[in-house]
């Protein structure tokens, strides 16, 4: 495999434990925050654990949203997880709510637990969307449903039902992997989630690889 994959450097996420993972599958990783850096790679990853709107603050004052923006719509793979994930779509209601990149359509609202705590942390079952999930790429391999780790308060509310490969439960059904051409997305932490986890960024890793050749 000779994907080289930039993990996005703003400050939120687990990068080294994500640069991890991405290395057992088998990518060329980088941590970064230089654009020329971005732009040179054969995909991107957008970590993220906090807040919303800290998250996309913080992107603006290091002049990257234009950058990602760019790389994601020139066709380049690119992928958020957990908080990453959210960033992908148009906004968020977190705190006092945010803009949000836009690649994806829809908003970030509350899970609404029902009685359950939040955050919904732990372990939990993600279903595929017949037919496009279990087909998709992404998700090349893996069983259905297959079981990753999540941690969040919050959950995107895609507008396109197309965009969604599966859901999960933490008192209400919610989008845990998004999808839209070059744009994928995951509300848990692939490098926490054990086999299945690194099958997921294995198949990430192979369709950079794509662009590669």
């Amino acid at each position: 495999m000779s994907a080289k994959i930039a993990i996005v450097d703003y400050g939120m996420g687990n990068r080294r434990s994500v640069e991890k993972a991405l290395q057992h599958v088998g990518a060329v990783v980088s941590i970064t925050r230089d654009p020329v850096e971005l732009r040179a790679a054969d995909g991107l990853l957008l970590p993220g654990v906090g807040a919303f709107p800290a998250a996309m603050r913080t992107l603006r004052e290091l002049d990257l949203e234009d950058v990602l923006l760019g790389c994601a719509r020139g066709g380049m793979p690119f992928f958020g997880s957990c908080m990453g994930m959210q960033l992908l779509f148009e906004s968020s209601e977190e705190h006092d709510g945010a803009t949000g990149l836009g690649l994806l359509r829809g908003s970030v609202t509350r899970l609404d637990p029902r009685g359950q705590k939040l955050p919904h942390i732990g372990w939990s079952e993600v279903r595929f969307r017949a037919p496009t999930g279990e087909s998709h790429p992404l998700l090349h391999g893996l069983p259905d449903p297959s079981t990753f780790y999540h941690v969040h308060s919050y959950a995107p509310r895609p507008a396109d039902a197309e965009d969604v490969l599966g859901v999960s439960d933490y008192g209400e059904e919610f989008a845990s992997v998004v999808a839209r051409d070059n744009v994928f997305g995951a509300q848990f932490h692939p490098e926490k989630s054990s086999t299945h986890g690194l099958a997921l960024l294995r198949n990430f890793a192979r369709l950079c690889d794509r662009v590669a050749v």
